[in-house]
């Protein structure tokens, strides 16, 4: 009987062992992908989180011209093949990138002529991909009346980011804490901004605040606006023709990069690369 037994639980253990890692059950070669959250260069200041002009820098400066050169050269190293953009097709990203290629739009400030734009010029790319994206909360109320919708109209109120509870307080220090002016570099403060610590937490700036207001409507308003925008923003990604062997360069407001990482991280089709990780 003890043999018996033995042998039972020397299987048991052999089947236990042998069961494999859940990423051995996707073997399939994988896109590399490297997404670049950056605050906005030019400052339009239509995010929740509002810079202060005392806290502002210019990368058209002497000084932090060359910040932006060596961030450039730093992203370089990823060697990509495509790159996609934080914009709406309108913005007609391959016609802007064509004239820039002729020298205009020098004096523009936007990340995506300072990074994305430079990096294909330099890199002989030239394609942009536009992936931002409207979300169903702006469809719905647009077709069902977005003036005049009670519903929307309380579902909505007071979702404004501007909630003071303690937690809300923390991150209105914890983003200024993250402001260029506090790093010796632009290269650094990307470092920063773009590591898996900094956008667990600022992945978790969306669930506090107003996504506690009444039972559900935060959360509500939270998946119909921010979440869908994001997760179309990875659909347009996706239908990016891409094969294994390119190298992918998602260049977005940081707010996007935080929840990019997750869909990224958590996808079967793509590798993603950690901003530090270059070299």
């Amino acid at each position: 009987m003890k043999t018996l037994v033995c042998t039972f639980l020397i299987c048991l253990s052999t089947i236990i062992t042998a069961q494999k890692k859940p990423a051995e059950y996707f073997p399939g070669a994988k896109t590399k992908v490297l997404v670049v959250g950056s605050f906005h260069f030019d400052y339009p200041n239509l995010d929740a989180h509002k810079t202060e002009k005392s806290d502002q820098v210019d990368v058209l400066s002497p000084k932090t011209a060359k910040e932006v050169t060596a961030l450039v050269e730093y992203i370089k190293k990823f060697k990509p093949t495509k790159i996609a953009i934080e914009a709406f097709p309108e913005w007609n990203a391959n016609q802007k990138l064509k004239e820039y290629k002729e020298g205009k739009y020098a004096d523009k400030r936007d990340e995506r002529y300072q990074l994305a734009m430079r990096i294909a010029k330099e890199l002989k790319i030239n394609e942009l991909y536009s992936i931002d994206a409207n979300s169903v909360l702006d469809d719905l109320q647009e077709k069902f009346a977005k003036t005049d919708s009670l519903y929307f109209k309380n579902l909505s109120a007071e979702y404004d980011f501007q909630s003071d509870d303690p937690v809300s307080k923390q991150y209105n220090i914890f983003f200024k804490s993250s402001e260029p002016k506090n790093f010796r570099s632009l290269l650094d403060l990307f470092k920063y901004t773009n590591g898996k610590e900094y956008h667990q937490y600022e992945y978790g700036a969306y669930l506090s605040g107003d996504f506690k207001l009444r039972e559900h409507d935060g959360a509500d308003m939270l998946a119909l606006y921010w979440y869908d925008r994001n997760l179309r923003m990875f659909r347009n990604i996706q239908n990016i023709p891409h094969h294994p062997e390119d190298r992918l360069l998602v260049i977005v407001g940081n707010g996007h990069a935080s929840v990019l990482r997750k869909l990224f991280t958590s996808s079967p089709d793509f590798d993603y690369t950690e901003f530090d990780s270059l070299k």
